[in-house]
């Protein structure tokens, strides 16, 4: 076993768990729209201030955080719930993206795109009510094989 591996024993649980969090800056309104677009549901109430929401591969912990807050001590970024860009966000796969666009319209969404063909399926692009992206995908048959190297 090599050092990474060992390294790796002893600081990661094993398996290691994909785990979300994501800042928001009104907890209950954030908890109303995921739990309506991505069809999850309450775990815990973590205090105050945080929500985990259960029902997908990875539970995601809404985070309660004022606009305008420091988001590390080390960093001279700012929270901001306007619309924006981040490298990384949430792709959801549902059965029937139709019906799931609907909702997330309704409750609260933008929808940026319309509904997109793809080679792996059909693929649209949302922003939430506190600026975050994400796509809500409808895989083919091949999904991701599709365009795989």
């Amino acid at each position: 076993m090599g050092l990474d591996a060992e390294y790796r024993k002893l600081v990661m649980p094993a398996p290691a768990r994909l785990i979300v969090n994501m800042d928001v800056p009104d907890l209950a309104r954030a908890e109303h729209f995921y739990c309506a677009v991505f069809g999850v549901s309450v775990g815990r109430r973590l205090g105050s201030g945080a929500v985990e929401l259960l029902g997908l591969e990875a539970p995601i912990y809404l985070l309660e955080k004022a606009g305008d807050s420091a988001a590390t001590a080390a960093a001279p970024a700012r929270r901001n719930y306007q619309r924006h860009w981040t490298p990384v966000h949430l792709d959801v796969s549902v059965n029937d993206l139709d019906h799931a666009r609907s909702m997330a319209i309704a409750a609260g969404a933008v929808d940026e795109t319309g509904v997109r063909q793809a080679p792996y399926g059909r693929i649209a692009t949302f922003a939430d009510p506190f600026g975050h992206g994400f796509c809500l995908i409808e895989f083919n048959g091949m999904g991701y094989d599709a365009i795989a190297t």
